[in-house]
């Protein structure tokens, strides 16, 4: 067995899947890179057939019909041999002197009796055309250097949550809690870093910065624009998230506080793109989400609805929704998203 599998999702990836795939190569035989072609129309498959002929019991290139992101990590998964399990965007890369520490880290938790449920380590918005790269670090919300389970984390500021970016999950953990992920869906990453919480206990943080996320490329999919245009993608996933867990059927308050709060970010950011798009049809699919919540979970919709966020988005007419757009800006700033 593999120390770690990293799957790399890759649609018409020509032009940046070496970038990606040359950062994991210093992982060397404890690493099983898994080159997820789905369906690409470039020389993506060539790319991957030539990795896996170089560095055969290393890269494995496994090529699919085309059916999304998603569908891409979900095949990796069921082809990954690794005790634990990464995926890392084929526009991304990771650090080359925080990589070994990782790998050190995982090391250390593959005996039986040692296995985690989830590592997290920092990642860096690799923002084309800026100097200052801001850093999701999380030293101030989570133990170091040791193991430790819900009840030990701290306050989670607004923004710092963990992402795909950010969690290596032990791989068995993935299959047994239940996550399927939707075809030709954009934005399916926050299911796949929110649905096996439920099922985490024992987790580390290991405070390097590990995972580049590149943004700046025109069609990508976190582009606010081309949000608005999938808005649609979105929603189905703010559903899912919904719908998949209820944070009020788990017992440890502190893990429930966590999906609560990541569910209410979530929410705010599919209501306001609608909000900002300032169509009357998008008006109407922000009613229409807060409406299912409310069907689907009377007791999560009264949380959210409570909170500042939710309170903020019911503000009425031109007025409120200046104010709703207003305040996404700054927090555009202050977190260096889109």
């Amino acid at each position: 067995m593999k120390l770690l599998s990293i799957a790399i999702p890759s649609y018409n990836s020509q032009d940046y899947l070496h970038h990606a795939v040359e950062s994991l190569l210093p992982g060397g035989d404890e690493v099983e890179i898994l080159i997820v072609n789905d369906g690409s129309k470039d020389d993506t498959a060539r790319i991957a057939d030539e990795y896996e002929r170089k560095y055969p019991g290393v890269v494995r290139a496994v090529h699919k019909e085309n059916g999304g992101h998603g569908d891409a990590v979900m095949t990796g998964l069921q082809n990954a041999t690794g005790l634990y399990f990464k995926v890392v965007d084929s526009d991304d890369w990771v650090d080359a002197e925080a990589y070994p520490k990782v790998l050190e880290c995982l090391r250390g938790f593959a005996a039986p009796e040692k296995q985690i449920d989830m590592l997290v380590s920092n990642y860096i918005y690799d923002k084309a055309g800026t100097l200052h790269k801001h850093t999701m670090s999380y030293h101030h919300a989570l133990p170091q250097h040791r193991v430790f389970g819900w009840e030990e984390t701290r306050h989670f500021r607004k923004g710092q949550y963990m992402l795909m970016h950010s969690v290596i999950y032990r791989t068995q953990l993935l299959r047994d809690c239940g996550m399927q992920l939707p075809k030709h869906t954009f934005y399916v990453d926050e299911l796949y870093v929110y649905i096996p919480l439920k099922n985490v206990e024992k987790m580390y943080y290991l405070d390097v910065d590990f995972y580049h996320y590149f943004i700046g490329r025109e069609d990508q999919s976190v582009q606010e624009q081309v949000m608005i245009r999938r808005i649609d993608q979105a929603l189905l996933v703010n559903r899912l998230l919904v719908s998949e867990v209820d944070p009020y059927a788990i017992e440890d308050k502190h893990k429930r506080k966590y999906m609560l709060n990541y569910l209410e970010i979530v929410t705010a950011v599919s209501s306001v793109l609608l909000t900002k798009s300032g169509t009357e049809e998008n008006l109407r699919k922000k009613e229409a989400l807060w409406q299912y919540i409310k069907e689907q979970n009377p007791r999560v919709y009264d949380t959210l609805r409570r909170r500042l966020m939710g309170r903020l988005l019911r503000l009425p007419g031109k007025g409120g929704r200046a104010c709703i757009i207003g305040g996404y800006k700054v927090a555009q700033k202050i977190f260096g998203f889109n």
